[in-house]
């Protein structure tokens, strides 16, 4: 679904997306750079799909609290 949205520009801005854009292109100019910035990115879903697995995330603290104990032997 698509919204309609009003915003404001300095003249210069504008005139120069009507330019370098054109004239019916600006929406999705602006859209592939706020996107990225909005929403949700794959790596972040894969983040969030990994710590969902609970068999997963009891493995990788067990893994890590195991290197604890490496650190304690190590000399300085």
């Amino acid at each position: 679904m698509q919204r309609k949205l009003t915003i404001t520009l300095d003249e210069d801005v504008y005139e120069g997306l009507h330019k370098v854009i054109g004239r019916r292109k600006i929406s999705q100019f602006i859209e592939a750079l706020v996107r990225p910035h909005v929403t949700i990115t794959e790596l972040e879903a894969g983040y969030a799909a990994m710590a969902a697995d609970e068999e997963r995330e009891t493995e990788a603290l067990e893994w890590s609290e195991a290197l604890i104990g490496d650190h304690a032997h190590e000399t300085r």
